[in-house]
């Protein structure tokens, strides 16, 4: 099975309530595990990679992976997405090398760290919607500012600073056509989200509740959504990390954003957490054992626990066979026809 863009994945999503995890790859492990998990669960699945990610896998490496990918699970439709273009020149270098869906984050400058203005968001990212859609691929805008600096991207703030606003938002989606809708509620990249469990004070839910009566056929995007939960910080530091305690985003509010139009849910930290606390547990158990498969093999299988954990938590499980896979050609044809 090719793979397949992602409007089509978050349409069957929308039509029937669920959202669908996008998990963040760097390296062949991470791809088995996210697609071992969708085989598990069958679930149809977001696979992403930020620009730190296709600079450090190398695109052909990662084209190939994700190919095999695809040969190898036919029976579930993947999306290849660029997560958090910083400008045309780096989503058209995503779709020339076959990814079939691409964020334009316009909401900051090509340096991924200064927030830019809303026209110039609107005019970069138009210019990625007219240029994807001739070529059948689905695009993704944000609107407002996520805090934290991961791979490169993201104010440096606390997440607080920049939330989207609920007229721009119409504005925007209006101006630009875009498939998808990422919202800055006061997260933030990386695992240092919150110092308590969050509340309304610092995770404005009310903004997806009022974006979403606003564009009820938006698709919304949660970025930042790791839920950072204890165990897995508690496994990092046992076996010698040092991670500060700190808050992710409650599944539970996760949910409620899925039952008010989020269909796309961003998850990296957790899956990172998950691998880094295996393979300390390997080294500190067993620090003879020097072969990488006795270390990434039980990394890749608890990245696959976390990645099933949210699958089900998120809706997507079972969902994989309902719809036949549109090709980017079919998709070229529905974007000719709006």
């Amino acid at each position: 099975m090719p793979l397949v863009p992602m409007r089509q994945l978050l349409d069957e999503a929308a039509a029937k309530g669920y959202g669908v995890g996008a998990f963040n790859v760097n390296n062949m492990e991470q791809i088995q595990a996210i697609m071992e998990a969708a085989k598990e669960t069958a679930s149809p699945v977001i696979v992403q990679a930020s620009r730190g990610a296709r600079k450090y896998t190398n695109d052909r490496f990662l084209y190939h992976l994700m190919m095999a990918a695809a040969e190898l699970y036919p029976e579930i439709s993947i999306v290849l997405h660029q997560d958090h273009g910083n400008s045309p020149e780096t989503c058209k270098s995503a779709i020339e090398m076959g990814f079939t869906s691409v964020m334009m984050d316009g909401s900051l400058m090509p340096d991924g760290k200064t927030p830019s203005t809303f026209e110039y968001n609107v005019k970069v990212t138009s210019e990625v919607v007219k240029m994807a859609h001739d070529k059948g691929v689905s695009v993704e805008g944000e609107l407002g500012c996520l805090g934290g600096i991961e791979d490169g991207h993201g104010t440096g703030g606390s997440g607080q600073e920049h939330l989207t606003d609920p007229d721009q938002a119409v504005e925007f989606v209006e101006r630009t056509g875009v498939d998808a809708l990422a919202v800055a509620i006061g997260t933030s990249h990386g695992a240092y989200k919150f110092s308590k469990k969050p509340d309304k004070s610092v995770l404005a839910m009310d903004r997806i509740l009022e974006i979403h009566k606003r564009l009820p056929n938006c698709h919304l995007v949660m970025h930042g959504s790791s839920s950072v939960p204890k165990e897995l910080q508690d496994l990092v530091n046992k076996y010698g990390g040092k991670i500060k305690p700190t808050f992710g985003v409650p599944i539970e509010e996760i949910q409620i954003g899925i039952k008010n139009g989020v269909r796309k849910i961003n998850v990296d930290t957790d899956c990172r957490l998950a691998i880094t606390g295996a393979i300390r547990q390997v080294f500190a158990e067993s620090p003879e054992k020097f072969d990488p498969r006795e270390y990434l093999g039980p990394a890749r299988e608890a990245m696959k626990k976390v990645v099933s954990e949210r699958m089900k938590a998120f809706g997507q499980a079972g969902h994989a066979g309902d719809f036949k896979p549109m090709s980017l050609e079919d998709m070229k044809k529905f974007y000719k026809k709006r």
